[in-house]
């Protein structure tokens, strides 16, 4: 347990530039707070105390701004920063080393009792303000851009933008779908591209 909690501080160093200390990660970071909440609130769920469980969960929240169901399955070194408004849905699978920024929703669509958040598999990264719908795969070191919406898969090692997420070539950070859009004067716009 307290090689966990050490891991989870080095992450938190190694991850963002802005950490000065040890004691400030320990004190002051929001989203390792809720980590560490996170992994009492499933301790409780795993062994059936769904009520504490929630409980737990819902203290979490109130104190870090960050909800992450109970019932979601989460991997080591996992670093929220900055938290505020993240959501982790119950059915969200989240593997080692993943990276989230504020505003994430890892989010349902189904209403029945199934797989219905996405899994996020090791080394992947997701922007801040970046919605995640279904039971989507973002697959291995891929990364989500801030504010993408995702509904569809994303390959491994590959970074995704925009409503609707699509992958991007990043030699030039040219969108793969993007088209320019022809202006009322037939001239196609710069700034206006889509």
């Amino acid at each position: 347990m307290f090689e966990t909690l050490r891991d989870d501080v080095r992450t938190a160093l190694a991850k963002d530039p802005a950490a000065t200390s040890v004691a400030a990660v320990v004190l002051t970071y929001p989203g390792l707070h809720a980590v560490w909440l996170y992994r009492l609130a499933h301790a409780l769920w795993a062994r059936n105390r769904d009520f504490a469980a929630r409980l737990v969960s819902h203290v979490g929240r109130v104190l870090t701004g960050v909800e992450i169901h109970p019932g979601a399955d989460v991997g080591d070194r996992l670093f929220i920063d900055h938290g505020m408004a993240t959501v982790v849905g119950e059915t969200s699978v989240i593997g080692d080393d993943v990276l989230l920024y504020h505003g994430v929703t890892l989010g349902g669509k189904s209403m029945r009792r199934e797989k219905r958040h996405p899994t996020l598999e090791d080394g992947v990264t997701i922007g801040a303000n970046a919605t995640l719908v279904g039971p989507v795969t973002i697959g291995e070191n891929a990364t989500v851009g801030a504010g993408a919406v995702v509904v569809d898969d994303v390959p491994p090692e590959t970074t995704v933008v925009g409503n609707p997420a699509r992958p991007i070539d990043e030699r030039d950070g040219e969108s793969e779908n993007r088209r320019p859009v022809v202006a009322d004067d037939g001239c196609t716009g710069g700034a206006g591209t889509q």
